[in-house]
Protein backbone atom coordinates (compact mmCIF):
# COMPACT_ATOMS: atom_id res chain seq x y z
CA UNK A 1 0.00 0.00 0.00
CA UNK A 2 1.42 3.33 -0.49
CA UNK A 3 1.87 5.91 2.00
CA UNK A 4 0.76 9.07 2.06
CA UNK A 5 2.54 12.04 0.85
CA UNK A 6 2.94 15.57 1.83
CA UNK A 7 2.18 18.74 -0.26
CA UNK A 8 5.36 18.38 -2.44
CA UNK A 9 4.44 14.58 -2.91
CA UNK A 10 7.36 13.44 -0.69
CA UNK A 11 7.03 10.58 1.46
CA UNK A 12 6.94 11.56 5.59
CA UNK A 13 8.96 9.99 7.40
CA UNK A 14 5.99 7.75 8.89
CA UNK A 15 4.53 6.34 6.27
CA UNK A 16 3.59 2.87 6.02
CA UNK A 17 5.34 0.23 4.12
CA UNK A 18 4.27 -1.35 0.84
CA UNK A 19 2.38 -4.60 3.02
CA UNK A 20 0.34 -1.85 4.74
CA UNK A 21 2.56 -2.05 8.51
CA UNK A 22 2.84 0.76 9.10
CA UNK A 23 6.77 1.63 10.74
CA UNK A 24 9.05 4.13 10.16
CA UNK A 25 11.01 3.34 6.80
CA UNK A 26 13.74 5.69 6.44
CA UNK A 27 16.86 4.13 7.73
CA UNK A 28 18.29 5.36 4.55
CA UNK A 29 17.36 8.99 3.05
CA UNK A 30 17.37 9.74 -0.39
CA UNK A 31 15.67 12.31 -1.51
CA UNK A 32 17.84 15.54 -2.39
CA UNK A 33 16.76 18.33 0.56
CA UNK A 34 17.34 15.68 3.01
CA UNK A 35 20.31 14.35 2.61
CA UNK A 36 21.47 17.14 3.14
CA UNK A 37 20.92 16.12 7.36
CA UNK A 38 23.67 13.55 6.56
CA UNK A 39 26.13 15.78 6.08
CA UNK A 40 25.49 19.33 7.68
CA UNK A 41 26.22 17.26 10.99
CA UNK A 42 30.18 16.60 9.65
CA UNK A 43 30.73 19.83 8.81
CA UNK A 44 33.39 21.54 10.93
CA UNK A 45 35.04 25.10 10.80
CA UNK A 46 36.96 24.85 7.68
CA UNK A 47 39.72 26.74 9.06
CA UNK A 48 40.03 23.48 11.27
CA UNK A 49 39.64 20.81 8.68
CA UNK A 50 41.36 22.30 6.02
CA UNK A 51 44.33 20.13 6.15
CA UNK A 52 42.49 17.22 7.45
CA UNK A 53 42.10 14.29 5.39
CA UNK A 54 40.19 11.01 6.68
CA UNK A 55 41.06 8.80 3.69
CA UNK A 56 44.70 10.12 2.89
CA UNK A 57 45.42 7.19 0.57
CA UNK A 58 42.31 7.64 -1.54
CA UNK A 59 41.84 10.78 -4.42
CA UNK A 60 38.29 10.59 -5.01
CA UNK A 61 38.90 13.26 -8.02
CA UNK A 62 39.74 10.54 -10.64
CA UNK A 63 35.61 10.19 -10.70
CA UNK A 64 35.38 13.87 -10.97
CA UNK A 65 37.35 15.22 -13.64
CA UNK A 66 35.68 16.36 -16.96
CA UNK A 67 36.95 15.37 -20.45
CA UNK A 68 37.84 18.19 -22.19
CA UNK A 69 38.88 17.07 -25.38
CA UNK A 70 37.97 13.96 -27.23
CA UNK A 71 41.03 11.68 -28.92
CA UNK A 72 39.50 10.80 -32.43
CA UNK A 73 42.79 10.13 -33.67
CA UNK A 74 44.46 7.06 -31.52
CA UNK A 75 47.03 7.50 -29.56
CA UNK A 76 49.87 5.33 -29.79
CA UNK A 77 50.91 3.99 -26.32
CA UNK A 78 54.43 3.42 -24.41
CA UNK A 79 54.84 -0.19 -23.74
CA UNK A 80 56.24 -1.84 -20.56
CA UNK A 81 56.76 -5.48 -20.34
CA UNK A 82 54.97 -7.81 -22.90
CA UNK A 83 51.89 -8.20 -24.75
CA UNK A 84 50.94 -11.68 -25.31
CA UNK A 85 51.25 -11.86 -28.96
CA UNK A 86 47.47 -14.09 -28.90
CA UNK A 87 45.75 -11.06 -27.55
CA UNK A 88 44.26 -9.18 -30.57
CA UNK A 89 40.75 -6.63 -30.02
CA UNK A 90 39.35 -3.82 -28.78
CA UNK A 91 38.96 -3.12 -25.18
CA UNK A 92 35.87 -0.53 -25.21
CA UNK A 93 34.90 1.12 -21.87
CA UNK A 94 32.13 3.26 -20.73
CA UNK A 95 31.65 5.56 -17.66
CA UNK A 96 31.61 9.04 -16.47
CA UNK A 97 32.65 11.67 -19.08
CA UNK A 98 32.03 15.27 -17.73
CA UNK A 99 30.15 17.00 -14.84
CA UNK A 100 29.20 20.44 -16.70
CA UNK A 101 27.14 21.40 -19.15
CA UNK A 102 27.92 25.17 -19.86
CA UNK A 103 27.92 26.64 -16.60
CA UNK A 104 26.15 24.00 -15.23
CA UNK A 105 26.96 20.93 -13.18
CA UNK A 106 25.91 17.90 -12.95
CA UNK A 107 25.17 16.60 -9.06
CA UNK A 108 25.31 12.91 -9.55
CA UNK A 109 28.38 11.04 -10.87
CA UNK A 110 25.63 8.99 -12.69
CA UNK A 111 24.35 11.84 -14.66
CA UNK A 112 27.84 12.67 -16.49
CA UNK A 113 27.85 12.72 -20.26
CA UNK A 114 29.10 9.06 -21.22
CA UNK A 115 32.25 9.19 -22.09
CA UNK A 116 33.49 6.27 -24.57
CA UNK A 117 37.14 4.98 -24.54
CA UNK A 118 38.80 2.06 -26.71
CA UNK A 119 42.55 0.28 -26.19
CA UNK A 120 43.04 -1.14 -29.71
CA UNK A 121 45.58 -4.15 -28.96
CA UNK A 122 47.31 -5.93 -32.02
CA UNK A 123 50.63 -7.56 -32.68
CA UNK A 124 52.24 -6.62 -29.11
CA UNK A 125 50.96 -2.55 -29.63
CA UNK A 126 48.24 -0.66 -27.95
CA UNK A 127 46.63 2.33 -28.62
CA UNK A 128 43.98 4.51 -27.42
CA UNK A 129 41.22 6.65 -28.04
CA UNK A 130 37.92 8.57 -26.16
CA UNK A 131 34.76 9.90 -27.52
CA UNK A 132 31.34 11.01 -25.78
CA UNK A 133 28.53 9.06 -26.99
CA UNK A 134 26.54 11.28 -28.98
CA UNK A 135 23.15 10.47 -27.16
CA UNK A 136 20.31 13.27 -27.73
CA UNK A 137 20.80 14.40 -24.47
CA UNK A 138 24.31 15.27 -24.58
CA UNK A 139 23.86 17.13 -28.17
CA UNK A 140 20.74 19.07 -26.33
CA UNK A 141 22.58 20.14 -23.87
CA UNK A 142 25.90 21.28 -25.89
CA UNK A 143 23.83 22.87 -28.26
CA UNK A 144 21.74 24.76 -25.21
CA UNK A 145 25.06 25.17 -23.25
CA UNK A 146 23.24 23.99 -19.94
CA UNK A 147 21.59 20.71 -18.49
CA UNK A 148 18.19 20.76 -20.16
CA UNK A 149 16.72 17.62 -18.74
CA UNK A 150 16.39 16.49 -15.16
CA UNK A 151 18.86 12.98 -14.89
CA UNK A 152 19.20 10.68 -12.19
CA UNK A 153 20.17 12.92 -9.18
CA UNK A 154 20.20 16.76 -10.88
CA UNK A 155 17.36 18.62 -11.56
CA UNK A 156 17.34 20.28 -15.04
CA UNK A 157 17.46 24.37 -15.77
CA UNK A 158 14.49 25.46 -16.98
CA UNK A 159 14.08 26.55 -20.69
CA UNK A 160 13.08 30.64 -19.42
CA UNK A 161 11.55 30.59 -23.10
CA UNK A 162 9.23 27.75 -22.37
CA UNK A 163 5.40 29.24 -21.21
CA UNK A 164 3.55 27.66 -18.29
CA UNK A 165 1.61 25.78 -20.73
CA UNK A 166 4.36 23.95 -22.26
CA UNK A 167 6.22 23.29 -18.74
CA UNK A 168 2.94 21.33 -17.61
CA UNK A 169 2.88 19.51 -21.51
CA UNK A 170 6.27 18.08 -20.89
CA UNK A 171 5.41 16.31 -17.91
CA UNK A 172 2.96 14.08 -20.23
CA UNK A 173 5.55 13.74 -22.86
CA UNK A 174 7.78 10.23 -22.80
CA UNK A 175 10.88 12.35 -22.93
CA UNK A 176 13.83 10.87 -20.70
CA UNK A 177 17.31 11.12 -21.05
CA UNK A 178 19.07 8.75 -23.10
CA UNK A 179 23.00 9.00 -21.63
CA UNK A 180 23.68 5.66 -21.49
CA UNK A 181 27.00 5.57 -19.60
CA UNK A 182 27.27 2.81 -17.83
CA UNK A 183 28.10 -0.41 -19.83
CA UNK A 184 28.73 -1.69 -23.54
CA UNK A 185 27.39 -5.12 -24.72
CA UNK A 186 27.50 -6.88 -27.98
CA UNK A 187 24.24 -7.69 -29.42
CA UNK A 188 24.68 -10.13 -32.36
CA UNK A 189 27.85 -8.64 -34.51
CA UNK A 190 27.14 -4.48 -33.07
CA UNK A 191 28.17 -3.30 -30.01
CA UNK A 192 25.90 -1.17 -27.56
CA UNK A 193 26.42 1.11 -24.66
CA UNK A 194 22.91 0.55 -22.07
CA UNK A 195 21.78 2.81 -19.18
CA UNK A 196 18.39 1.55 -17.50
CA UNK A 197 15.85 3.13 -19.37
CA UNK A 198 15.37 0.68 -23.18
CA UNK A 199 17.22 2.49 -25.11
CA UNK A 200 20.45 1.68 -26.25
CA UNK A 201 23.39 3.16 -28.87
CA UNK A 202 24.90 1.21 -31.30
CA UNK A 203 29.01 1.77 -31.24
CA UNK A 204 31.46 1.49 -34.08
CA UNK A 205 34.27 -1.07 -32.51
CA UNK A 206 37.03 0.63 -34.45
CA UNK A 207 36.12 4.57 -34.47
CA UNK A 208 33.98 5.02 -31.15
CA UNK A 209 31.79 6.36 -33.47
CA UNK A 210 28.12 7.03 -32.48
CA UNK A 211 25.90 5.08 -35.51
CA UNK A 212 22.37 4.76 -34.23
CA UNK A 213 20.03 4.56 -31.66
CA UNK A 214 17.73 1.74 -30.44
CA UNK A 215 14.08 1.89 -28.57
CA UNK A 216 13.97 -1.47 -27.39
CA UNK A 217 10.49 -0.66 -26.80
CA UNK A 218 9.13 0.01 -30.23
CA UNK A 219 9.93 -4.02 -30.08
CA UNK A 220 8.68 -5.22 -26.43
CA UNK A 221 6.43 -3.46 -24.09
CA UNK A 222 8.99 -2.69 -21.55
CA UNK A 223 9.27 0.47 -19.37
CA UNK A 224 12.68 0.04 -18.18
CA UNK A 225 15.64 -2.67 -18.29
CA UNK A 226 19.12 -3.80 -16.69
CA UNK A 227 22.37 -2.16 -17.58
CA UNK A 228 23.63 -5.84 -17.45
CA UNK A 229 22.15 -8.22 -20.01
CA UNK A 230 23.62 -11.44 -20.20
CA UNK A 231 25.36 -12.55 -23.78
CA UNK A 232 25.19 -16.60 -23.67
CA UNK A 233 27.82 -18.25 -25.66
CA UNK A 234 25.53 -18.84 -28.54
CA UNK A 235 24.92 -15.01 -28.88
CA UNK A 236 21.68 -15.12 -27.31
CA UNK A 237 21.02 -11.96 -24.97
CA UNK A 238 18.64 -12.01 -22.04
CA UNK A 239 18.12 -8.76 -19.76
CA UNK A 240 15.32 -8.18 -17.24
CA UNK A 241 13.00 -5.42 -17.63
CA UNK A 242 9.71 -4.15 -16.54
CA UNK A 243 6.33 -4.40 -18.05
CA UNK A 244 3.23 -2.30 -17.16
CA UNK A 245 0.15 -4.34 -17.72
CA UNK A 246 -3.51 -3.18 -16.57
CA UNK A 247 -3.25 -5.49 -13.37
CA UNK A 248 -0.03 -3.27 -12.37
CA UNK A 249 4.23 -4.08 -13.18
CA UNK A 250 5.53 -7.25 -13.74
CA UNK A 251 9.20 -8.00 -13.71
CA UNK A 252 9.79 -9.34 -17.16
CA UNK A 253 12.99 -11.26 -19.06
CA UNK A 254 13.15 -9.99 -22.59
CA UNK A 255 15.13 -12.74 -25.17
CA UNK A 256 17.39 -11.72 -28.11
CA UNK A 257 17.33 -15.02 -29.99
CA UNK A 258 20.36 -15.81 -31.75
CA UNK A 259 20.40 -15.23 -35.57
CA UNK A 260 22.45 -16.94 -37.41
CA UNK A 261 24.22 -14.40 -38.97
CA UNK A 262 24.91 -12.64 -36.14
CA UNK A 263 22.21 -9.58 -37.45
CA UNK A 264 21.17 -7.66 -34.47
CA UNK A 265 18.63 -5.73 -36.31
CA UNK A 266 17.01 -9.58 -36.79
CA UNK A 267 17.39 -10.31 -32.93
CA UNK A 268 15.39 -6.98 -32.31
CA UNK A 269 12.73 -7.84 -34.30
CA UNK A 270 12.31 -11.28 -32.70
CA UNK A 271 12.65 -10.32 -29.06
CA UNK A 272 10.08 -11.68 -26.96
CA UNK A 273 9.27 -11.64 -23.03
CA UNK A 274 9.76 -15.81 -21.69
CA UNK A 275 8.97 -14.92 -18.63
CA UNK A 276 7.54 -13.01 -15.91
CA UNK A 277 6.11 -12.58 -12.47
CA UNK A 278 4.02 -9.63 -10.67
CA UNK A 279 6.10 -6.94 -8.63
CA UNK A 280 5.58 -7.56 -5.14
CA UNK A 281 4.40 -4.32 -4.11
CA UNK A 282 2.27 -2.58 -7.54
CA UNK A 283 2.92 0.88 -6.70
CA UNK A 284 6.75 0.65 -5.65
CA UNK A 285 8.40 -2.08 -8.04
CA UNK A 286 12.48 -3.20 -6.90
CA UNK A 287 15.12 -1.76 -7.95
CA UNK A 288 17.55 -3.91 -9.73
CA UNK A 289 20.99 -3.46 -11.58
CA UNK A 290 22.00 -7.12 -12.06
CA UNK A 291 20.07 -10.69 -12.66
CA UNK A 292 21.08 -13.85 -12.52
CA UNK A 293 20.68 -16.92 -15.03
CA UNK A 294 22.09 -20.36 -14.56
CA UNK A 295 21.81 -23.75 -16.91
CA UNK A 296 18.09 -24.15 -15.49
CA UNK A 297 16.94 -21.08 -14.17
CA UNK A 298 16.65 -17.05 -13.91
CA UNK A 299 17.12 -15.10 -10.53
CA UNK A 300 15.19 -12.28 -9.68
CA UNK A 301 16.58 -10.36 -6.49
CA UNK A 302 13.97 -8.14 -5.13
CA UNK A 303 15.54 -5.72 -2.87
CA UNK A 304 13.88 -3.15 -0.55
CA UNK A 305 15.17 -0.54 -2.52
CA UNK A 306 11.63 0.51 -4.91
CA UNK A 307 10.81 2.77 -7.11
CA UNK A 308 7.66 4.82 -6.61
CA UNK A 309 5.69 5.19 -9.13
CA UNK A 310 3.63 8.28 -7.48
CA UNK A 311 6.31 9.56 -6.60
CA UNK A 312 7.69 9.46 -10.46
CA UNK A 313 4.60 11.23 -11.20
CA UNK A 314 4.95 13.51 -8.66
CA UNK A 315 8.91 14.01 -9.62
CA UNK A 316 8.12 14.93 -13.02
CA UNK A 317 5.61 17.28 -12.46
CA UNK A 318 7.41 19.30 -10.14
CA UNK A 319 11.07 18.69 -12.26
CA UNK A 320 12.93 16.97 -9.82
CA UNK A 321 15.32 14.08 -9.91
CA UNK A 322 14.73 10.21 -10.36
CA UNK A 323 16.51 9.84 -7.07
CA UNK A 324 13.57 11.41 -5.16
CA UNK A 325 11.77 8.38 -6.34
CA UNK A 326 13.37 5.85 -4.61
CA UNK A 327 12.37 3.90 -1.43
CA UNK A 328 13.79 1.96 1.58
CA UNK A 329 11.64 -0.01 3.08
CA UNK A 330 14.31 -1.48 5.55
CA UNK A 331 11.91 -3.47 7.55
CA UNK A 332 11.60 -5.17 4.67
CA UNK A 333 13.07 -8.70 3.30
CA UNK A 334 14.50 -9.09 0.07
CA UNK A 335 13.44 -11.81 -1.71
CA UNK A 336 15.16 -14.20 -3.94
CA UNK A 337 12.77 -15.68 -6.87
CA UNK A 338 13.78 -18.97 -9.20
CA UNK A 339 12.01 -18.96 -12.51
CA UNK A 340 12.21 -21.81 -14.84
CA UNK A 341 13.72 -20.76 -18.17
CA UNK A 342 11.77 -23.38 -20.26
CA UNK A 343 8.28 -22.50 -18.99
CA UNK A 344 8.86 -18.73 -17.79
CA UNK A 345 7.15 -19.61 -14.30
CA UNK A 346 8.14 -18.87 -10.90
CA UNK A 347 9.23 -22.08 -9.11
CA UNK A 348 10.14 -21.14 -5.84
CA UNK A 349 11.31 -17.80 -3.80
CA UNK A 350 12.87 -17.22 -0.88
CA UNK A 351 14.04 -14.45 1.65
CA UNK A 352 16.97 -12.57 3.22
CA UNK A 353 17.17 -10.46 5.10
CA UNK A 354 17.18 -6.58 3.68
CA UNK A 355 19.98 -5.76 1.80
CA UNK A 356 21.37 -3.41 -0.91
CA UNK A 357 22.74 -4.46 -3.89
CA UNK A 358 23.79 -3.26 -7.81
CA UNK A 359 25.76 -6.26 -8.91
CA UNK A 360 25.31 -10.09 -8.73
CA UNK A 361 28.75 -12.13 -8.54
CA UNK A 362 27.87 -15.13 -10.42
CA UNK A 363 24.97 -17.72 -9.95
CA UNK A 364 24.74 -21.59 -10.80
CA UNK A 365 23.58 -24.62 -9.95
CA UNK A 366 25.23 -27.90 -7.95
CA UNK A 367 23.34 -31.03 -6.91
CA UNK A 368 19.40 -29.75 -5.71
CA UNK A 369 20.56 -26.24 -5.03
CA UNK A 370 21.53 -22.63 -6.38
CA UNK A 371 24.50 -21.06 -5.57
CA UNK A 372 24.86 -17.11 -6.15
CA UNK A 373 27.40 -14.61 -5.15
CA UNK A 374 26.15 -10.69 -4.14
CA UNK A 375 27.92 -7.71 -3.75
CA UNK A 376 25.90 -6.92 -0.37
CA UNK A 377 25.95 -3.83 1.48
CA UNK A 378 23.85 -2.81 4.63
CA UNK A 379 21.85 -0.39 3.12
CA UNK A 380 21.72 1.93 -0.18
CA UNK A 381 23.93 4.46 1.15
CA UNK A 382 26.87 3.87 -1.03
CA UNK A 383 24.38 6.14 -3.76
CA UNK A 384 24.54 9.13 -1.46
CA UNK A 385 28.45 8.54 -1.71
CA UNK A 386 28.45 9.70 -5.18
CA UNK A 387 26.87 12.98 -5.28
CA UNK A 388 29.39 15.29 -6.28
CA UNK A 389 28.80 17.83 -3.17
CA UNK A 390 29.45 14.26 -1.57
CA UNK A 391 32.35 13.32 -3.05
CA UNK A 392 33.98 16.62 -2.97
CA UNK A 393 33.73 16.44 0.78
CA UNK A 394 34.59 13.16 1.45
CA UNK A 395 38.02 13.48 3.27
CA UNK A 396 36.02 15.53 6.10
CA UNK A 397 32.83 13.35 6.72
CA UNK A 398 34.06 9.93 8.80
CA UNK A 399 31.06 7.86 7.89
CA UNK A 400 32.21 7.97 4.64
CA UNK A 401 33.89 5.04 4.06
CA UNK A 402 31.29 3.03 6.60
CA UNK A 403 28.55 4.41 3.95
CA UNK A 404 30.52 2.21 0.86
CA UNK A 405 31.07 -0.78 2.89
CA UNK A 406 29.84 -3.73 1.31
CA UNK A 407 31.18 -7.05 1.14
CA UNK A 408 31.22 -10.35 -1.38
CA UNK A 409 28.83 -12.55 0.31
CA UNK A 410 27.07 -16.26 -0.95
CA UNK A 411 23.57 -17.46 -0.48
CA UNK A 412 22.89 -21.19 -1.26
CA UNK A 413 19.15 -21.83 -2.35
CA UNK A 414 17.66 -25.13 -1.70
CA UNK A 415 15.37 -26.18 -4.39
CA UNK A 416 14.16 -29.40 -3.15
CA UNK A 417 13.87 -29.28 0.43
CA UNK A 418 12.65 -31.66 2.83
CA UNK A 419 8.95 -31.09 3.87
CA UNK A 420 8.14 -28.68 7.07
CA UNK A 421 7.74 -30.46 10.12
CA UNK A 422 7.71 -29.56 13.94
CA UNK A 423 10.99 -30.68 14.64
CA UNK A 424 12.74 -29.57 11.76
CA UNK A 425 11.99 -26.03 11.90
CA UNK A 426 15.15 -25.30 13.11
CA UNK A 427 16.96 -27.58 11.43
CA UNK A 428 19.63 -26.18 8.63
CA UNK A 429 18.17 -27.31 4.94
CA UNK A 430 21.62 -26.59 3.55
CA UNK A 431 23.90 -30.12 3.57
CA UNK A 432 26.38 -28.85 1.10
CA UNK A 433 30.17 -29.15 2.16
CA UNK A 434 32.28 -25.72 1.89
CA UNK A 435 29.53 -23.75 3.09
CA UNK A 436 28.69 -22.12 6.17
CA UNK A 437 25.06 -20.39 4.27
CA UNK A 438 22.20 -21.42 5.99
CA UNK A 439 18.78 -22.00 5.02
CA UNK A 440 15.20 -22.26 7.53
CA UNK A 441 11.52 -22.80 7.39
CA UNK A 442 10.27 -20.28 9.07
CA UNK A 443 6.45 -20.45 10.61
CA UNK A 444 4.43 -19.21 7.66
CA UNK A 445 6.05 -21.96 5.52
CA UNK A 446 8.44 -19.72 3.64
CA UNK A 447 12.42 -20.51 3.59
CA UNK A 448 14.52 -17.99 5.23
CA UNK A 449 18.35 -17.83 3.31
CA UNK A 450 21.47 -16.42 4.86
CA UNK A 451 24.21 -16.01 3.13
CA UNK A 452 27.89 -16.61 4.13
CA UNK A 453 30.94 -13.71 3.48
CA UNK A 454 32.87 -14.87 1.15
CA UNK A 455 36.10 -12.35 1.75
CA UNK A 456 36.88 -9.49 4.33
CA UNK A 457 37.35 -7.27 1.22
CA UNK A 458 35.44 -4.40 0.12
CA UNK A 459 34.43 -5.81 -4.15
CA UNK A 460 32.67 -3.90 -6.67
CA UNK A 461 31.99 -4.72 -10.48
CA UNK A 462 32.93 -8.45 -10.06
CA UNK A 463 33.38 -10.27 -13.54
CA UNK A 464 34.51 -14.33 -14.39
CA UNK A 465 35.50 -16.16 -16.80
CA UNK A 466 32.32 -15.22 -18.36
CA UNK A 467 32.66 -16.75 -21.76
CA UNK A 468 32.94 -20.14 -20.70
CA UNK A 469 31.68 -20.37 -17.46
CA UNK A 470 28.49 -18.25 -17.50
CA UNK A 471 25.97 -20.34 -14.85
CA UNK A 472 28.13 -22.86 -14.23
CA UNK A 473 29.95 -24.00 -11.45
CA UNK A 474 33.55 -21.44 -10.83
CA UNK A 475 35.88 -21.24 -8.48
CA UNK A 476 37.52 -17.38 -9.18
CA UNK A 477 35.85 -14.13 -9.76
CA UNK A 478 37.91 -10.50 -9.78
CA UNK A 479 36.67 -7.04 -8.71
CA UNK A 480 37.91 -3.49 -7.47
CA UNK A 481 38.49 -2.56 -4.23
CA UNK A 482 35.11 -0.85 -2.81
CA UNK A 483 37.01 0.28 0.59
CA UNK A 484 38.12 3.79 0.72
CA UNK A 485 39.94 3.42 3.72
CA UNK A 486 41.93 0.79 2.67
CA UNK A 487 45.65 1.27 2.41
CA UNK A 488 45.47 1.24 -0.88
CA UNK A 489 41.82 1.98 -2.72
CA UNK A 490 43.35 1.27 -6.21
CA UNK A 491 43.39 -2.35 -6.08
CA UNK A 492 42.67 -5.39 -8.07
CA UNK A 493 41.66 -8.24 -6.49
CA UNK A 494 41.75 -12.38 -7.29
CA UNK A 495 39.19 -13.63 -5.10
CA UNK A 496 39.02 -17.65 -4.86
CA UNK A 497 35.43 -18.61 -3.67
CA UNK A 498 36.24 -22.10 -2.73
CA UNK A 499 39.62 -21.09 -0.49
CA UNK A 500 38.26 -18.45 0.55
CA UNK A 501 41.18 -16.46 -0.18
CA UNK A 502 42.53 -13.46 -2.39
CA UNK A 503 45.36 -12.28 -4.57
CA UNK A 504 45.99 -8.35 -5.10
CA UNK A 505 47.59 -6.01 -7.24
CA UNK A 506 47.99 -1.89 -6.74
CA UNK A 507 50.27 0.46 -7.43
CA UNK A 508 50.91 4.07 -5.52
CA UNK A 509 48.44 6.94 -7.07
CA UNK A 510 46.99 4.11 -10.01
CA UNK A 511 43.21 3.29 -9.82
CA UNK A 512 42.37 0.75 -12.16
CA UNK A 513 38.94 -0.01 -13.78
CA UNK A 514 36.59 -3.01 -13.61
CA UNK A 515 38.87 -6.22 -14.43
CA UNK A 516 38.18 -8.21 -17.65
CA UNK A 517 39.29 -11.73 -17.61
CA UNK A 518 40.19 -12.88 -21.35
CA UNK A 519 40.95 -16.91 -21.59
CA UNK A 520 44.19 -17.81 -23.43
CA UNK A 521 43.43 -19.62 -26.43
CA UNK A 522 42.93 -23.20 -25.94
CA UNK A 523 42.62 -22.63 -22.24
CA UNK A 524 43.54 -25.48 -20.11
CA UNK A 525 41.50 -24.21 -16.68
CA UNK A 526 39.24 -21.82 -15.36
CA UNK A 527 41.88 -19.22 -14.56
CA UNK A 528 44.56 -19.64 -17.83
CA UNK A 529 44.30 -16.10 -19.39
CA UNK A 530 44.87 -12.75 -19.10
CA UNK A 531 43.36 -9.73 -17.03
CA UNK A 532 42.92 -6.43 -18.60
CA UNK A 533 42.01 -3.07 -16.61
CA UNK A 534 42.21 0.15 -17.42
CA UNK A 535 44.25 2.68 -15.36
CA UNK A 536 44.17 6.26 -14.22
CA UNK A 537 46.36 8.32 -12.39
CA UNK A 538 45.61 10.72 -9.01
CA UNK A 539 46.66 13.80 -7.92
CA UNK A 540 48.04 16.18 -10.52
CA UNK A 541 48.94 13.61 -12.96
CA UNK A 542 45.70 14.08 -14.39
CA UNK A 543 46.71 13.62 -18.31
CA UNK A 544 47.55 9.86 -18.24
CA UNK A 545 45.80 6.94 -19.31
CA UNK A 546 47.00 3.37 -19.19
CA UNK A 547 45.74 -0.47 -19.96
CA UNK A 548 47.26 -3.11 -17.88
CA UNK A 549 47.80 -6.60 -18.23
CA UNK A 550 47.83 -9.22 -15.46
CA UNK A 551 48.31 -12.99 -15.66
CA UNK A 552 45.11 -13.90 -14.29
CA UNK A 553 46.51 -17.31 -12.61
CA UNK A 554 49.53 -15.37 -10.70
CA UNK A 555 47.71 -12.06 -10.56
CA UNK A 556 51.38 -10.45 -11.78
CA UNK A 557 51.97 -7.70 -14.11
CA UNK A 558 53.22 -8.98 -17.64
CA UNK A 559 53.13 -5.53 -19.43
CA UNK A 560 50.82 -2.03 -19.82
CA UNK A 561 50.71 0.75 -22.08
CA UNK A 562 50.90 3.83 -21.09
CA UNK A 563 49.58 6.98 -22.67
CA UNK A 564 49.80 10.98 -22.38
CA UNK A 565 46.55 12.64 -22.79
CA UNK A 566 45.83 16.08 -23.95
CA UNK A 567 42.90 16.36 -21.52
CA UNK A 568 41.91 14.70 -18.05
CA UNK A 569 40.84 11.04 -18.45
CA UNK A 570 37.89 10.52 -16.15
CA UNK A 571 37.85 6.82 -14.36
CA UNK A 572 35.24 4.50 -16.01
CA UNK A 573 32.79 2.19 -14.98
CA UNK A 574 32.26 -0.81 -17.38
CA UNK A 575 33.42 -2.44 -20.35
CA UNK A 576 33.54 -5.41 -22.73
CA UNK A 577 36.62 -6.94 -24.42
CA UNK A 578 35.92 -7.47 -28.35
CA UNK A 579 38.44 -9.88 -29.77
CA UNK A 580 39.57 -9.02 -33.44
CA UNK A 581 38.45 -11.98 -34.54
CA UNK A 582 35.19 -12.15 -32.75
CA UNK A 583 32.72 -15.24 -33.61
CA UNK A 584 30.18 -17.27 -31.66
CA UNK A 585 30.16 -20.97 -31.85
Amino acid sequence: MEGTHNQKGNFDADETCPSGRSTPIFAWTPLPQRRKLRFTEHKKDESATKELELYPNCDVNVWLRSCEEEIVEPLNGVIKGHIPPWLNGSLIRNGPGSLKAGNDEFSHLFDSSALLHRYGIKNGKVTYQCRFLQSDVYKKNWSANRIVLTEFGTRSVPDPCHTIFQRIAAVFNNEASDNAMISVYPIGDELYAFTEIPTIHRINKETLETEGKININDYLSIVNHTSHPHVLPDGTVYNLGTTIYATGPYHTIVKFPRDEKCDANTMFKNAKIVAEIPTRWPLNPSYMHTFGLTENFFIIVEQPLCISVPGMISAKFNNEPLAGCFRWYHEEYTQINVISRKTGALVCKFQAEAFFYLHIIHQYEVKDYIIIDICMYKDPSMLDCMYIETMKSMQQNPNYAKMFRGRPARFVLPLNPEGITAEGMNKNLIELENTKAKAYYLPNGEILVKPERIVDLGCETPRIHYENYLGKPYRYFYAISSDVDAKNPGTIIKVDTITRSSKTWCEENCYPSEPIFVPRPNFKCEDDGIVLASLVWGRDDTNHAGLLILDAQTFTEIGRAEFTTPGPVPKCLHGWFCPKYEQFN
